[in-house]
């Protein structure tokens, strides 16, 4: 029986006041370019998911934000190549800073209805009901 290697990946829903969610366009020459995805990144070894998740969010977006602002929502399960991805999704009202690509080819800010029209990695989709259940 072949081992499979767990990936553990969190991401965000920022939430602005008229109830948007933001997402990020995935650059060119990465994998999966172009889709659009919730900000966030691999747990490193020794990081809590939550510690992974602020420092992402300052690298990607050079936003700010606290582990008590994070609040978990759902998770999705993805085999991914020769790994298995588990994604944690957080949901957060509450940043310091304006959200900048500084590694997204692009931001949007959407309802999670207008999120089934846009192409997204296959292991987000099954969060946008999530979404729209808890907006």
């Amino acid at each position: 029986m072949t081992k499979i290697s767990p990936l553990l990946v969190v991401a965000v829903a920022l939430i602005d006041a008229d109830g948007r969610v933001l997402l990020q366009q995935r650059p060119p020459g990465k994998a999966m370019a172009d889709l659009w995805e919730f900000p966030g990144g691999k747990v490193e070894l020794g990081e809590t998911p939550e510690a992974a998740l602020i420092r992402e969010l300052e690298e990607e977006l050079g936003i700010r934000t606290h582990s008590s602002c994070l609040a978990p929502a759902t998770f999705a399960s993805e085999p991914l190549d020769d790994r298995h991805l588990l994604l944690l999704l957080y949901v957060c009202r509450k940043w310091e800073g304006v959200p900048h690509p500084h590694h997204a080819t692009a931001l949007k800010w959407v309802r999670p209805a207008q999120m089934y029209a846009l192409p997204m990695p296959p292991a987000d989709l099954p969060l946008i009901g999530i979404l729209e259940a808890l907006l």
